[in-house]
This record gives C-alpha cells, sequence and structure tokens, in this order.
C-alpha cells in the first residue's frame, strides 16, 4: 500500500489539544483556591497588580496538569484562547512574571495552608473520597501513609540539594497519603541530608489534622523503621489515631527473640527447615508510661531454598508497634500495603514530571512541590470519577486509575472551540473514544 503523503495547511479554526483543562477548571472553582492567593498578602507585591497571584498559581496548576514544570512551558499559552477560559483565570502570566511571582509568594508563610486546606476540602465533596481497609473483625481503618522519598537533583547547584541515603545529589521531601487512592494529605520539601525522623512528630501531627478534615473513619498510621521513635507513638496516641509502625532493631539479636518466640509465639511449618513463628507482647516504650502492643516475626533456616542443609541456623526477625487487637498475620500483611506509596511516589516524580525541581530556590521549590502535590489530587479525583461507569475505551478492571493515563486520555483531548450566538462550545472529533467519560465528568463537575 502506498504511503499517504498529507498536505498541510493553516485553518483559521481555534483548536486545542488540552481541553481537559475544562476539568481542571471546574474543581478549581470549587475551592477558594483562586481568591486566597489572589488576596494573599506578598510584601513586594504592590496593593492591586495587574496579573494576580490566583492567575499565577492557577497556570501553573494548568501546566502540571499536562506534566510540564517549566516556567517557559507557559509561553506557548498566553494567546491560548482556550487555557484561560477552562481555568477561569483573568491574564496568562509571561515566563519571567511566572518565576518572579513564584519566588516572591514563596517567601510568605500563608499559602502552604491554603493549598493543604483547599486541596483538603475539596477531596471531602465527593462521594466516597477514601477507600478504608477492612480488618477481619469489619472494622474500618482508613490508611494514612507517612513516607520520604527521595528526588534525584544531581549536577545542580541548587538551595538545599545534598546527599539522599539513596546515594544520589537532591532532596528528601516527605509525604502523607490517605486512604487507598493514595490522596496527599501534607508535604514537606527537606534538604537531602535531613534525616527522616527530623521534625516528623510536627508533620505526623499536621497530616492526621488535614486527615480528619477529609474523612470522619478511624485513622490507620503506617510507618518505616526509620519513624519508630517514642514521639510518633506519643502523637498517635494523644490525637486517638490506631498506627502500625515498624520498629528499628538495632541491636537487638536474632537468637533472642527466638527464644522468646519458641516459648510464647505460634509456630508455623512452611516447609522443611524453615520454621515461622508469629506473637505479640505488651512493652512500655522509654519515654511513654503505658505499654504499647508489639508483634513480631521470627524466620528460622535450617535448611535454605535450594535444599541446602546450613551448618548455622539463619534466623530472621522483624517487630512492629501497633493498637490493632488482630492476629499478628493480619497485621503484619496490612503494613506490608504500606509499599504502596511507592506508586504514588512514582506518579508524582515521573507522570507530573516533579523530580527535577525548575527553580535554584529552596522555598520556591516547596512552594511548587506543594502545588504538584495539589495537581496529583486533581487528577486522581478525575480518575476515580472516570472508574465509576463503564463509559471509558480502556475496560480493565482497576482500583485507581494512573495519573499518568488520566493526563494522556482526558487531559490532552483534542477539540474545537467554537463560539457562537454568545456561547462558547467545545466540539469533539467523530471518533474520540473517550469523549463520552470526558462529558459525564465534566456535567459531575459543572453542578
Amino acid at each position: 500500500m502506498k504511503l499517504v503523503k498529507f498536505i498541510l495547511e493553516d485553518s483559521d479554526d481555534t483548536l486545542t489539544t488540552h481541553s481537559g483543562l475544562g476539568l481542571i477548571g471546574l474543581l478549581l472553582s470549587k475551592t477558594k483556591f483562586y481568591k486566597r492567593f489572589s488576596s494573599l498578602k506578598v510584601p513586594e507585591i504592590k496593593s492591586s497588580p495587574a496579573i494576580l497571584n490566583g492567575d499565577v498559581t492557577t497556570s501553573y496548576v494548568g501546566l502540571l496538569c499536562q506534566g510540564k514544570n517549566d516556567f517557559d512551558h507557559i509561553e506557548e499559552f498566553r494567546d491560548d484562547p482556550f487555557f484561560y477560559r477552562a481555568l477561569d483565570i483573568q491574564v496568562v502570566p509571561s515566563s519571567p512574571t511566572l518565576r518572579q511571582r513564584l519566588d516572591q509568594i514563596a517567601k510568605v508563610t500563608g499559602w502552604k495552608s491554603i493549598v493543604l486546606e483547599e486541596s483538603a476540602k475539596l477531596i471531602r465533596q465527593f462521594d466516597s473520597p477514601v477507600t478504608p481497609t477492612i480488618t477481619s473483625d469489619k472494622k474500618s481503618y482508613v490508611p494514612l501513609d507517612i513516607d520520604v522519598s527521595p528526588f534525584d537533583n544531581s549536577n545542580t547547584k541548587k538551595e538545599g540539594v545534598s546527599r539522599t541515603y539513596k546515594g544520589c545529589d537532591g532532596y528528601s521531601p516527605n509525604f502523607s497519603y490517605l486512604g487507598q487512592e493514595g490522596y496527599v494529605v501534607n508535604v514537606e520539601l527537606r534538604e537531602g541530608s535531613t534525616h527522616v525522623q527530623k521534625d516528623t512528630e510536627k508533620f505526623l501531627e499536621k497530616s492526621i489534622i488535614y486527615s480528619r478534615m477529609i474523612t470522619d473513619l478511624s485513622l490507620l498510621v503506617r510507618m518505616d523503621a526509620g519513624n519508630d521513635s517514642v514521639e510518633n507513638l506519643k502523637v498517635c496516641v494523644n490525637e486517638k489515631a490506631d498506627f502500625i509502625i515498624k520498629r528499628n532493631p538495632r541491636r537487638e539479636k536474632p537468637e533472642n527473640w527466638l527464644m522468646v518466640a519458641e516459648q510464647f509465639g505460634k509456630c508455623v511449618q512452611e516447609r522443611e527447615g524453615k520454621r515461622v513463628f508469629y506473637g505479640a507482647l505488651e512493652t512500655t516504650p522509654k519515654g511513654m508510661k503505658k505499654a504499647i502492643r508489639q508483634v513480631y516475626k521470627v524466620t528460622e533456616r535450617t535448611i535454605d531454598k535450594n535444599g541446602q542443609i546450613l551448618l548455622v541456623p539463619d534466623v530472621e526477625f522483624e517487630s512492629y508497634w501497633t493498637t490493632l487487637p488482630n492476629e499478628t498475620e493480619e497485621i503484619i500483611s496490612l503494613y506490608h500495603e504500606h509499599g504502596t506509596c511507592e506508586q504514588f511516589h512514582s506518579e508524582l516524580k515521573t507522570d507530573l514530571d516533579l523530580e527535577r525541581f525548575p527553580s535554584g530556590k529552596f522555598a520556591t521549590n516547596e512552594l511548587i512541590l506543594h502545588l504538584g502535590c495539589l495537581t496529583y489530587n486533581l487528577l486522581r479525583i478525575i480518575g476515580q470519577e472516570s472508574l465509576k461507569s463503564g463509559d471509558a475505551p480502556l475496560k480493565r478492571k482497576v482500583f485507581r486509575r494512573r495519573v499518568k493515563t488520566v493526563i494522556q486520555n482526558l487531559i490532552t483531548l483534542a477539540a474545537k472551540l467554537v463560539k457562537h450566538s454568545r456561547r462558547i462550545y467545545l466540539k469533539f472529533g467523530n471518533h474520540s473514544p473517550w469523549f463520552p467519560t470526558f462529558k459525564r465528568l465534566y456535567l459531575s463537575f459543572s453542578t
């Protein structure tokens, strides 16, 4: 078959390749994000600027929704008749204005609460915004996962970049994810060399507060062994939040744990030469007055997986602080679900292109990270709403619609902008498989 050579022509039609920004604009209109940023007092900005702070921050969210984080990307939208209408802003800033204004806003302390509060209030508005975990005793717990993820910013001289525990130069931001959907309820940008526990108790306390703005169900805090500080336990107890926190073994010997497990634990013979013990005990951590339940798993191998008999038994153990009364096996299984955080980290880093920040200033990059997490939540809401009906072309059953899928199919969706009889239309192509889903979402968000 002969290759078709297309004839290229200019057209007077107004086309857009990102009609999904209309969904973002509708979601933002349900918040006070624009209004609160526009009224935010920034000393370096005159009282009545030509371009409001709300225009700047909303424009940048519009960029992030397309997976673009560089300031220069805003230039292609300055003369776009759809971009400013979709996001309901007055003016699209230039690249220098965008950069300078974000630098100025970042110096003010009030912007963090605006982003986090408006994000939490928006998630609260939707039916079943967060999915809990149901335990064997029929109790519902909404997981609140706290985790650090290094952002690689190697070969740069950005403020705050230092060696991370992953062995790269960059930042070590802390994240709080709520529910099985993984909504970001709190985030903090930190220098790369910062210890995972530094100020985490304050971060945890704020995360619980924001989580309770979203859901009334019981919270289940899950944290890694680097955060087994007694300060975190105290916060959870004081805030009446259940928790599963992996313990750092420090200098504890596996052989001592094996003796305890053989005496008090339940033994499971998984195969010849491998015994696994499960058990629980009550221990009062140093610095606390009440005893905390501690569950453990001890594994003894006398024969390895290849059938080789070991001269000296191989003993491993792991233990967790928890307030749940369930069986040890179930608690460990619940903790292992904490690993889903890595998927959420990946979506923020790659799908939204947030790993390498565009600014050299630490405060500005922290503002960008917060706006990125708000954008992530907006895209997650769109993705979860798209799953409520079977009108999407993708028929594979999934629990979460990946952010990348939302951007590719519902944000970068081509349409024709038509003005007629003082009304504005978005006309989609004859073959637009995602149009039924887009229309349903648009009508749903419009109410």
